[in-house]
């Protein structure tokens, strides 16, 4: 089953006071370029974060955005700076003799001064930390997976369409074609026949010049290789592998076979079909353009 390029995934857990959202984003793109947006302190997880990105997501360009705060009881912890407390009682001790002042000086008053008290986050566990973002990073990339491949359902119904557009065009060519060496042969006779004033016609070299003919336009190989590259791209659409590549070839091949199909045919019936043809592959190419 294809899956489209683009999509999204949003999952979050509130847990044991830890709050963690996980959003993933991915656009079309040639390559596989993912993006890692964590806090600073979470900057080790990049590696871990992509590995699992990249599990689920081969092409593309992908964001991913984790938030993790944690709210739990041993997260904080008050950190006294006894030294600077020490140095701050003898400042307001001189201060009282100096200004004879009666105020005690409290422990209220001393914590209250810029400093004396820091409360410090205290260092999680790596591998918990993980352990936490993990579960959400996966479902996360579930939802992400499931648009995707959604989205590349709709891909494949509109793309099986445009190709039996293109089958019903090259019917009609394939249908066409012998008759063109009809109509020419009967031209070139009725010509002849013109020019020599009604005398007898040379069949022989009728014949050399309609074989002649024939062979400069002959689009049989190309219909062949049209209808290959048709049936393996429809073939495609059912792979358990990414083809948006294989598909990018394809179309190439195929717009190729068209072009000479059109430069070949000489006719306007073949012509406008080649026209037609050329449309709905152009029309294929840019959805195959979103395709993993």
């Amino acid at each position: 089953m294809i899956k489209s390029m683009t999509g999204f995934g949003r999952s979050s857990s509130a847990e044991n006071n830890r709050n963690i959202i996980v959003e993933i984003r991915t656009v079309n793109h040639r390559y596989n370029d993912i993006y890692v947006r964590l806090p600073k302190s979470l900057s080790f997880l990049e590696d871990k974060v992509k590995s699992s990105a990249a599990a689920s997501v081969t092409r593309g360009k992908t964001d991913i955005y984790i938030s993790y705060e944690d709210n739990s009881e041993n997260a904080r912890t008050i950190a006294v700076d006894e030294g600077l407390a020490g140095a701050y009682a003898d400042a307001l001790r001189k201060i009282r003799e100096n200004l004879k002042l009666k105020d005690d000086i409290s422990v209220g008053l001393i914590s209250s001064l810029p400093d004396v008290l820091k409360v410090e986050r205290q260092e999680e566990d790596l591998e918990t930390i993980w352990d936490h973002i993990f579960p959400v990073l996966t479902d996360a990339l579930k939802l992400l997976t499931e648009m995707r491949t959604e989205e590349g359902s709709k891909l494949k119904d509109s793309l099986l369409d445009r190709s039996a557009g293109i089958e019903k065009y090259l019917e009609k060519i394939e249908t066409r074609a012998p008759e063109v060496i009809t109509d020419y042969r009967a031209r070139l006779e009725s010509r002849i026949t013109e020019l020599l004033q009604q005398q007898p016609v040379d069949e022989n070299r009728l014949a050399a010049e309609t074989a002649i003919f024939a062979d400069r336009c002959s689009i049989d190989e190309e219909i062949v290789r049209l209808k290959s590259h048709l049936g393996q791209m429809k073939a495609s659409f059912d792979s358990v592998e990414p083809v948006g590549r294989k598909l990018d070839f394809l179309i190439q091949e195929m717009n190729r076979e068209v072009n000479t199909i059109g430069s070949k045919a000489n006719d306007l019936v073949i012509t406008k079909n080649v026209v037609d043809m050329k449309s709905e592959l152009e029309k294929i190419r840019e959805q195959v353009q979103n395709i993993e």
